[in-house]
This record gives C-alpha cells, sequence and structure tokens, in this order.
C-alpha cells in the first residue's frame, strides 16, 4: 500500500474518518473527495507531509467524480444518507464512483454498503443500498463490498444520541426493544477497508459485525447503568412506534421504521472482520471513555460498572 494513491469519498465523514487514518498508516497517499473539502480539513494533522489532498467531488455529479479519481490506485466509496435521496446518493452516486474507477483503471474498489442491503428490501434505504451494490459490480465486477452493522465511536450519532437522552430525560422511550443489532467499532471498520484494499479480495463481499449482539432495550439499559443513571425505560408497543413515525417532526423516519422491523446482525456463515484480519473490539471496552461527559459529574465521577450482560 506504501505510495499508492487511494481516493476516499466521504472521507471527511463519521466512518471516513476512521478510515482515512487506517490508510495513512499503511504508508498510502489519500485523496479526501467531498461536496466541500473544508469539512475535511480537521483530517490534514493525520498525515506526513505530502500524503493527503483533499478534492471537491458529488457523487451525484459524475463528471466531478471522474476529475476526483484521475490518477488513482485505488477507490473507496463511503457516501451514504439515511434519510433524503435515496437513489441519487445510493444508486447513481455509487454507480458513478465505480465507472470513473474503472475508467481510471484502479486497481481496487471498497464500497460502504449496509447489513440488509436488497433491492427487494421494504425500507426505501434497504432497497437503494441493495440496487447500489448491484449498480458497483456493473461497473466495476472487482469491486469488495462491505456491509455493516450500526457503527459505533467516538463522533457517533447513535450511542451518543440515546446516551444524550438519558442524560436529559427522566423517563426513555424505546422503539422496537426486541430488535437485535451488532454494534461495530468505528476503527474496527477503518481496518477493515485497508485490508480489503491491502490483499486481492476481488468481487467478495463482507460482513462488519462487533463481537456484541444486543437488543435494542439491552443498549439502553447498558447506557443507562454506564452514565450511573436510572430512567425510567418505556419499551413502546408497535403500534405507538408506527404511529409516532408518521408524525410531524418525529425522531424517526417511516422509512427508519420500516428498517427496524429486522434483524440488522451477521448473517450465519458470511465472511467479517476475522477474514480480514481485524479482532473486533466489545462495545464495553472502548465506549465508556467518550460516553463519560454524560454522567452527573463527568469524569469527577465514581465509574460505574460497564460489563456488558448480554
Amino acid at each position: 500500500m506504501r505510495d499508492k494513491l487511494v481516493t476516499v469519498f466521504g472521507g471527511g465523514g463519521f466512518v471516513g474518518r476512521y478510515v482515512v487514518q487506517a490508510l495513512l498508516r499503511t504508508g498510502a497517499r489519500v485523496r479526501v473527495a467531498e461536496r466541500d473539502p473544508r469539512h475535511a480539513w480537521f483530517l490534514k494533522p493525520l498525515g506526513g507531509l505530502g500524503q493527503m489532498q483533499f478534492v471537491a467531488a458529488d457523487v451525484t455529479r459524475s463528471d466531478t467524480v471522474h476529475r476526483a479519481v484521475v490518477g488513482s490506485d485505488m477507490v473507496v466509496n463511503l457516501v451514504g444518507v439515511l434519510e433524503g435521496k435515496f437513489d441519487a446518493v445510493h444508486v447513481v452516486g455509487a454507480r458513478n464512483v465505480a465507472e470513473a474507477a474503472a475508467g481510471a483503471g484502479a486497481e481496487a474498489m471498497v464500497h460502504m454498503s449496509a447489513i440488509g442491503a436488497d433491492p427487494a428490501a421494504a425500507s426505501a434505504y434497504g432497497s437503494s443500498k441493495g440496487r447500489g451494490e448491484e449498480a458497483v459490480r456493473a461497473a466495476f465486477p472487482g469491486a469488495v463490498i462491505m456491509r455493516s452493522s450500526i457503527v459505533f465511536g467516538r463522533e457517533d450519532q447513535f450511542l451518543n444520541r440515546f446516551a444524550g437522552m438519558i442524560e436529559k430525560f427522566p423517563v426513555v422511550p424505546v422503539l422496537r426493544a426486541p430488535v437485535k443489532f451488532q454494534p461495530v467499532f468505528a476503527a474496527d471498520v477503518g481496518d477493515a477497508f485497508a485490508a480489503a484494499l491491502a490483499a486481492d479480495h476481488a468481487g467478495r463481499t463482507f460482513e462488519l459485525g462487533g463481537p456484541d449482539v444486543m437488543t435494542m432495550g439491552e443498549i439502553i439499559r447498558w447506557l443507562a447503568a454506564t452514565l450511573g443513571r436510572s430512567p425510567s425505560i418505556v419499551e413502546l408497543p408497535d403500534a405507538a412506534g408506527a404511529l409516532l413515525a408518521r408524525l410531524p417532526l418525529a425522531p424517526i423516519t417511516v422509512d427508519q421504521w420500516q428498517m427496524l422491523q429486522r434483524d440488522n446482525v451477521v448473517a450465519p456463515g458470511a465472511d467479517g472482520l476475522a477474514a480480514l484480519g481485524v479482532t473486533p473490539t466489545p462495545l464495553a471496552s472502548v465506549a465508556p471513555e467518550w460516553l463519560v461527559r454524560f454522567r452527573r459529574l463527568g469524569r469527577f465521577g465514581r465509574r460505574a460498572a460497564t460489563k456488558l450482560h448480554v
């Protein structure tokens, strides 16, 4: 990987920063492609002199994508949305990146998808991710597909969001408490992308999940215990959740409600982190480090037991 030029679309995002860090550690040169490169400038101190470059690119505009990949040895696509223009980003955008990578003669490409990606999925998100995978493979047959479960890390909008609710409110409602997740640490995802590029994994699909399979209810209760807080945790019935998702300004969209109807875990027998030589990081071993800010006395409070009981 040393001195290989890797263009990373979405390198300034939550997962992107970990992928970029992992690539820099291999000695690769990294070109970060963002709609507004200024949003990724915080990455500058991570690279050596001349090791990083920033370029403006919008995956929905093929002309900007083609300019961004000129001279690239490898290409990574991490761009995704949780609501809005799913087809434009997950299908057209993914196709644009794969076609540009093929046109530039890139030797490898890794595309970020999601567990549950399926053209026939009930949710628009899952369906668009599935059709995006098909578009990528049609344009770049050797592309590696990464499907992840919920990704957690210091900057995530998953653990931090629920921890903020537990900190502020005496009652915390839980939607779809029985649905299962397999949270995967963002740094492990970054290492997985780097490993997929460093060796020949052409055409393979990997499903990324951590060592802990937890229900939504278990995650909320673990967070509360870790924060040393004891709110009333109310598991809402599905009828209430379905109604809530349809209300204006609801904290969840109808499409996200559809996504919660199925478990988000690695399929039995699927290749995962182990196949890429990455040891999955347990949630309880790293998350308390940043979640401590949600405790009543922060770092000066008594640390609660954080062992997972799942």
